[in-house]
């Protein structure tokens, strides 16, 4: 049974999973742990970098035992991640020096509108393709150096080493020996040029971030390390690492421009592959690097770009249906209740509840609900909880559509609200193109092992990786584009109206709420 697996490790938001996949791709073995959540301040999100480490271990030592495979039966592990999320430890303990800060985190969100305000913001996007928001690593790893006590002294002296989860795992599976990331992972963090493949001097010194605390650059797919022996009985080349939406794009098989792939959990990622140049958004959406595989004969690798548009919103809409209205037990109750009624009998949902993404940036946007009448059932609005995520997932792809040189021919779709019938119907109307799911659910940990898999020949190829994907269900789209266009007029009105809800009163100051005559 020797090589006969590829191991992902799946470390997200909310827990850790360890996925084995076959030749087939088809999954094998599996193991999950949710980990805590920590909500020190208002608009803050933490982690504990030692349980995330715990609990990754622990589920791929659960699935290797699910399969009743050993270390000799494993290929390669490829890891992917929850992006932007930011830690630092020291580099001779490998002790973390504070919770990790997760990418939703707001708190350096005052300190981006003073930068925005001073100018950098257009600057920062020609070089990175990110907008300025808190969303992103720089800041985050900007402000722990500034407040843990003794960090940015001992950062100075190369004592510290910064990363996302990726480069964390890494470490602790080589025991400090690598300390390492891949370009979709440095595209996410504000310090990296997009252009150049490489850290940036500039952007460092604008962040104040010194250059020692930052892992080295590796391909996406390629054995950067060997496991530790102690971790699973034997060592394991370590060949694959991508964040968590590249590696799903990767895992959907979007090998070519004008391929996109929406993956629909707490929020949605929708990401396009643009080939093999940055295509700079004039929507506010971001240009990240999907992934770079060795073989480029003037660079260190070749890289694919992407065009990247999030909705916050999305099965979290249907959680606050469930637990903020108690209008259904369960998440999976919307589906039926929605169906119930033929529309939302003009009723729209805009569930800003914490802003609006891509491609608004309106921090300040509120949730808001309109159109309610005497005859407004829950149904209804159940529905319109529904409709509200494809409109969005609409708007991103129509402002990736004017961005790209490559219009999308059809949307695959992954992730846990994917499994929707009714949404994905709606979601097909609304676009115009077919909407389709894949047989293997697992995207993201299907692209991380791909990745692994190439860079050992598991796989012999895209192509072959790519011949693994099938699909499981097509949706095709029924509306006339006179009913599409009526729809997303209506809703561009309801989105008009959520803006700016939450901004200071006349005189105050957005990003600190003080009275603008007074520092």
């Amino acid at each position: 049974m020797k090589n006969e697996y590829i191991l992902a490790l799946d470390q997200g938001t909310t827990s850790s999973r360890a996925i084995l996949f076959d030749r087939e791709g088809v999954v094998r073995a599996t193991g999950q742990r949710e980990f805590r959540q920590y909500y020190p301040q208002p608009g803050w999100v933490e982690h504990d970098a030692e349980e995330i480490w715990r609990s990754q271990l622990a589920v791929a030592r659960e699935a290797l035992r699910n399969a009743g495979a050993s270390a000799a039966d494993i290929a390669a592990i490829g890891i992917t991640n929850q992006r932007e999320t930011t830690l630092i430890w020291n580099r001779k303990t490998g002790v973390p020096l504070a919770r990790a800060i997760v990418w939703q985190d707001r708190r350096t969100a005052p300190w981006c509108d003073e930068m925005r305000a001073a100018g950098h913001a257009d600057w920062l996007q020609q070089r990175t393709g990110l907008v300025l928001d808190a969303y992103f690593s720089g800041t985050k790893l900007a402000w722990l150096l500034d407040h843990v006590p003794g960090a940015r002294a001992a950062a100075e002296r190369g004592e510290v080493a910064f990363g996302t989860v990726d480069s964390w795992l890494v470490w602790q599976l080589t025991g400090g020996q690598v300390h390492s990331t891949d370009p979709s992972n440095a595209s996410r963090t504000l310090l990296f040029d997009i252009h150049k493949q490489d850290w940036s001097d500039e952007l460092l010194e604008r962040l104040n971030i010194p250059r020692s605390v930052l892992p080295s650059l590796a391909p996406s797919s390629g054995i950067i390390a060997h496991t530790l022996p102690e971790c699973f009985g034997g060592p394991i080349p370590i060949a694959g690492v991508a964040g968590d939406q590249q590696a799903a794009t990767f895992g959907q098989a979007c090998f070519t421009p004008g391929m996109a792939k929406n993956t629909y959990g707490t929020g949605c990622f929708m990401l396009m592959n643009v080939g093999e140049q940055p295509a700079r958004s004039k929507h506010q959406l971001l240009s990240t690097v999907g992934w770079g595989l060795p073989g480029a004969a003037a660079a260190p690798w070749q890289t694919t770009y992407m065009l990247e548009g999030g909705v916050f919103m999305a099965g979290a809409a249907v959680q606050w249906l469930r637990d903020g209205l108690g209008i259904i037990p369960k998440s999976a109750d919307v589906e039926a209740l929605a169906a119930s009624v033929p529309d939302t009998d003009d009723v729209f949902l805009v569930p800003a509840f914490a802003g609006l993404g891509a491609p608004h940036w309106d921090p300040y946007a509120r949730g808001l609900m309109i159109g309610l009448t005497r005859g407004t059932t829950r149904a209804h609005v159940a529905r319109a909880t529904l409709e509200s995520i494809a409109l969005q997932s609409t708007e991103l792809l129509q402002a990736m559509n004017a961005d790209s040189p490559s219009p999308l021919s059809e949307l695959r779709v992954d992730g846990g609200a994917a499994r929707n019938d009714l949404l994905m119907q709606i979601q097909a109307d609304l676009l115009g193109v077919p909407v389709v799911r894949p047989r293997v659910p697992e995207s993201t940990a299907l692209g991380a092992a791909g990745l692994a898999g190439l860079a050992v020949g598991f796989w012999h190829g895209q192509d072959d990786f790519a011949s693994k994907w099938q699909a499981e269900r097509r949706f095709e789209p029924t509306w006339s584009d006179d009913q599409r266009q009526a729809r997303l007029a209506r809703w561009r009105q309801a989105v008009a109206l959520s803006k700016g809800w939450a901004s200071p009163p006349e005189g105050k100051n957005k990003s600190t709420g003080k009275d603008n005559h007074h520092p």
